[in-house]
């Protein structure tokens, strides 16, 4: 396969002095290439500059002729149509005219070799499963998940030469996901997209990771990815047992070598006394000499060995684990911690459940069914139209955005807010499990990373007063990476009490051991 993209000594950095990364070389094969790493590691900055909407402070890329891009935070104009956005608008409007013989040169050269493009548009939007769509429609009437899959139907309806995406499954239902799914598997040119989804990212043909300020390519999708290092990991830790294992022996060498001089040396002071002055001193500073030697030469094996460690450690990654206990949220198995009797939402969905400690169910549903009105319902943010809610147990929410600790406290003292019989080094003890060391704690909440904010502010909820016995979680995987992922499931592994997750994450609700699911449906 022939290379579609290529960076050399490409380096970014903000106006504020912030180095995003620094020579980077890479050769992006044809194909599907998943971009993954952590959040803050420059991973949308790259797609930015690929696309041409940022520009490199220095280097050379050499990008195709024509891209597609699908940014992570879309924003559509409510008044554009549906042919506005598949690209076509001009086109289609042109087409109209010559149709009612209203049509002036200027449509014929607008239409060019476009003349099928409406049944072409319609083949695309039925893939995306808009088999009705007015191209006249206009987006403000569509959902946020609608919108997306109309903007990529638009770039496969250009059909560029590489196509970018930026966390293109990003609030889709499990219904418009699988129509992404089906669309990205059938795309037959090149395209790089950086995806925290994993069922989205084992379609890929190869992964890229950026990490550390460099790119590093696999072969396969990621589950080919997640095998390759833990193969490359586990045969690092050996690497480190092995170098450790000579940093001791070299270390007990260096020991024995230096007891064997001391006694050597004491031997040769009690002969010298019975020899003349002038050759006892020469014999010892030839002794000397031999043992400095000696020593030397054991120091610089030791030297050499904890080298050989240091080095094996780097290949170690420090991809941190949550690792927490949390009795305190433990629900007894049949304790009823949720009840719905026949709720009926603000917007006409009727629901009836019965949640029991410590059950863990997840709220399915498509777009617009009413999920987080079902969770605003729950906690009592707003009333149901009919029915009763009855929660039995002490709860917290997990919220998309995670507005939970104050931007202008420090994570300690948000922390201790919602933990007030806490004291503060039990607090930094605790804190420190969710890898929140005593810098990051000290610091406003609103100046961290999005993943330590996301990690500060699950330590908030986990280690509230009272303890939640009922966790509540709403998309919580969106616009997380990777690794929070993995940690987010840690801590959840650990969490004793029931949860409430709204999710469309299929991967991370099997990992978490759903005991359950709630549907809704349409009113």
């Amino acid at each position: 396969m022939h290379p579609s993209l290529v960076c050399h000594d490409l380096t970014f950095g903000w106006p504020s002095g912030e180095t995003v990364f620094t020579q980077l070389d890479a050769v992006f094969p044809a194909g599907l290439t998943g971009l993954v790493g952590r959040n803050g590691v420059g991973k949308s900055t790259l797609l930015k500059i690929f696309a041409g909407e940022l520009s490199p402070t220095s280097g050379r890329l050499s990008v195709p002729t024509s891209i597609g891009y699908l940014p992570q935070n879309l924003v559509l104009a409510e008044e554009l149509t549906v042919a506005d956005v598949l690209g076509i608008g001009e086109v289609v409007a042109a087409l109209r005219r010559i149709d009612a013989g209203a049509g002036e040169p200027a449509d014929f050269e607008t239409v060019g070799d476009e003349w099928d493009v409406e049944a072409r548009s319609a083949a695309v939007l039925t893939r995306f499963g808009f088999a009705d769509v007015d191209l006249d429609r206009t987006i403000g009437t569509l959902s946020g998940g609608e919108a997306v899959l109309i903007a990529l139907a638009g770039l496969f309806v250009a059909g560029p030469d590489l196509l970018i995406m930026d966390e293109p499954t990003n609030n889709l239902d499990v219904a418009a996901r699988e129509r992404l799914f089906e669309a990205v598997a059938s795309w037959r040119g090149t395209a790089i997209m950086v995806s925290h989804d994993r069922a989205l990212l084992e379609l890929v043909d190869s992964i890229a990771e950026l990490r550390e300020g460099s790119l590093r390519f696999f072969g396969g999708n990621f589950s080919a990815y997640t095998e390759a290092l833990a193969i490359e990991q586990e045969a690092a830790a050996r690497g480190v047992r092995s170098a450790e294992a000579e940093v001791r022996r070299q270390r007990r060498d260096l020991i024995e070598a230096q007891t064997k001089l001391d006694r050597r040396q004491r031997f040769a002071r009690s002969q010298s006394d019975n020899l003349p002055k002038i050759v006892a001193n020469a014999k010892r500073n030839q002794a000397e000499g031999s043992a400095a030697k000696l020593r030397g030469g054991h120091e610089a094996d030791l030297a050499e060995a904890r080298q050989r460690l240091e080095a094996a450690e780097e290949r170690v990654r420090d991809d941190d684990v949550i690792r927490i206990e949390l009795d305190s949220t433990l629900v007894p198995p049949g304790r009823d911690v949720l009840i719905l009797d026949d709720v009926v939402l603000r917007h006409g969905v009727r629901v009836s459940a019965h949640l029991r400690g410590p059950e863990r169910i997840g709220l399915l549903g498509p777009n617009g069914a009413g999920k987080t009105t079902l969770i605003d319902t729950v906690r009592g943010a707003i009333q149901p139209r009919s029915g009763s809610v009855d929660l039995r147990v002490p709860h917290r929410l997990l919220p998309q955005r995670l507005q939970v600790l104050d931007d202008d406290l420090t994570v300690l003292a948000g922390v201790s807010k919602l933990a007030p019989g806490a004291d503060d080094n039990t607090l930094r003890a605790q804190l420190a499990r969710f890898l929140l060391d005593a810098d990051m704690i000290a610091r406003p909440a609103g100046s961290l990373s999005g993943g330590e904010r996301f990690r500060a502010s699950l330590a908030a909820l986990l280690l509230s007063e009272p303890p939640p016995q009922l966790l509540i979680l709403d998309e919580p995987t969106n616009n997380l990476d990777l690794d929070s992922v993995r940690q987010l499931t840690a801590a959840l592994c650990a969490y004793r009490g029931a949860l409430l997750v709204a999710s469309h994450d299929q991967p991370f609700l099997e990992d978490i051991g759903l005991t359950g699911q709630l549907e809704l449906g349409a009113p």
